[in-house]
């Protein structure tokens, strides 16, 4: 009897094992087939997106209206963000695939940047066409290589998942279709070449020029040592590494890193060699109880731009986060900012030390030779074109850099619409509303909220 029920009570548990193993295996199959089916939506997309995104940069050479080219090149823009999200879907992170992502970034900044102009005042230049030319003859290179892919993904019946696996334990290097027909693709756009995409192109990265104007002589790896010393005040005790930027960068300038032994205090700051500017320093270091005000750290701030040096500096914006105060600077010349060159410094509102230090955007900017024209409309002129419902509060002249890159002298405008508070930029050549800003509003507290 005992027998029985023991034998029984046995096969209702491995019974119930097999059940719940099966239920297992269905359960990861169903979660391999989604995944599968999601890859294979994914690269099927990307191929169509490609397939799309080479046409319709051909229709474009055809066109000759405003009308009908500023719609096609959104349009390509648009295809060349799907195509961005389709990449992303796709199990490639372990496999270099950059260059062909930003190849696709070129061509969406290109046409964007092309569509938003007034292109019936200032049309498509010939250097332009030539570049369509070029990003045509180019997409549709990468457009045949992954329909090869394709093909023989189809032909073969192959999976991603096994892409995925094959990446995941570093096994890609054997044969493998997919991998290799992706390894193609970027083979073939790391080809192209930057002069490739012709001079107008080249004149969009205007921004991107990184720290070229900055003049002055080449530092060594000691002054180096000492201005991360200066600026992050640092005692003579204190451990320093300090590493240099390799052949491949854009710019030269060394990483300084600094620990004081006794304290465990540490620091980190990057330095151009050309003029030994600070691009960016952070002090680590826990901030205790607040025993300063917002304004007294404003103060420091100032007192710490004018010790190094920095001239024409004014406060736009200032905001706190929980013990510390973080400040942007923008220069003013003649009462009009230029807000692309820009410092942000955050400081302990504990007792006052600079423990972060932001210039990138400022040295990148800094342009001595710059000649601000007088504006073209007036004041009143340009009022006149801001939302009727807008409360102006303040007004001044400011530089900002537009969607195509290039510095434009605006009024801006600062006001309200009903309970929120926007910053308005409106050309002061041809009254383009160039940019709008929603500042935040107070964050509402709920701590006595039940």
């Amino acid at each position: 009897m005992i027998r029985g029920i023991i034998i029984g009570v046995l096969a209702v548990g491995v019974a119930g094992t097999a059940y719940w193993g099966y239920q297992e295996h269905r359960e990861k199959n169903a979660i391999l087939i989604n995944a599968e089916n999601n890859y294979q939506r994914a690269f099927h997309e990307l191929t169509y997106e490609i397939d799309l995104l080479n046409d319709k940069i051909g229709t474009t050479l055809a066109m000759n209206s405003r009308h009908s080219l500023s719609p096609s090149l959104v349009e390509v823009w648009r295809l060349t963000s799907e195509a961005h999200s389709d990449v992303g879907q796709l199990p490639l992170t372990l496999l270099p695939f950059n260059k062909t992502e930003e190849f696709l970034a070129k061509i969406g900044k290109f046409s964007y940047q092309t569509a938003v102009r007034d292109l019936e005042k200032d049309p498509l230049t010939e250097e332009e066409y030539e570049t369509l030319k070029v990003l045509y003859k180019q997409s549709g290179e990468i457009q045949s290589e992954l329909r090869k892919v394709q093909h023989m993904a189809l032909k073969n019946n192959l999976r991603w998942m096994d892409v995925e696996m094959a990446l995941a334990s570093g096994k890609e290097a054997t044969d493998n279709t997919i991998i290799d027909g992706f390894k193609t693709v970027e083979k073939t756009v790391s080809g192209y070449d930057e002069s490739d995409f012709g001079p107008s192109f080249a004149n969009m990265q205007k921004k991107d020029e990184n720290f070229k104007k900055i003049k002055g002589k080449t530092i060594s790896e000691k002054e180096a040592v000492s201005i991360a010393r200066k600026y992050m005040k640092f005692d003579g005790n204190a451990e320093v590494k300090v590493t240099e930027s390799g052949k491949g960068s854009d710019y030269g300038f060394y990483s300084v890193s600094i620990r004081n032994k006794k304290t465990g205090q540490e620091g980190s700051m990057d330095i151009t060699k050309k003029a030994g500017y600070p691009i960016w320093f952070i002090n680590y270091r826990e901030v205790t109880e607040q025993k300063m005000s917002l304004n007294d750290a404003n103060l420091k701030a100032e007192a710490f731009l004018k010790e190094n040096g920095y001239k024409n500096l004014e406060l736009f914006e200032s905001s706190q986060y929980d013990q510390t105060g973080v400040f942007n600077f923008v220069t003013s010349e003649n009462n009009i900012r230029i807000y692309p060159e820009a410092i942000k410094i955050k400081v302990a509102l504990d007792n006052g030390n600079i423990i972060g230090f932001s210039a990138e955007e400022y040295l990148k900017s800094l342009n001595d030779a710059r000649k601000v024209e007088k504006p073209v409309l007036t004041s009143e002129q340009a009022r006149a074109k801001v939302n009727p419902n807008f409360k102006i509060m303040e007004e001044r002249q400011s530089i900002i850099i537009n969607d195509l890159n290039k510095e434009v002298l605006c009024y801006e405008f600062l006001g309200t619409i009903e309970d929120d508070t926007y910053r308005i930029f409106i050309n002061a050549k041809d009254g383009v509303e160039e940019e709008v800003q929603k500042l935040k509003n107070a964050e509402e507290t709920y701590e006595d909220v039940l």
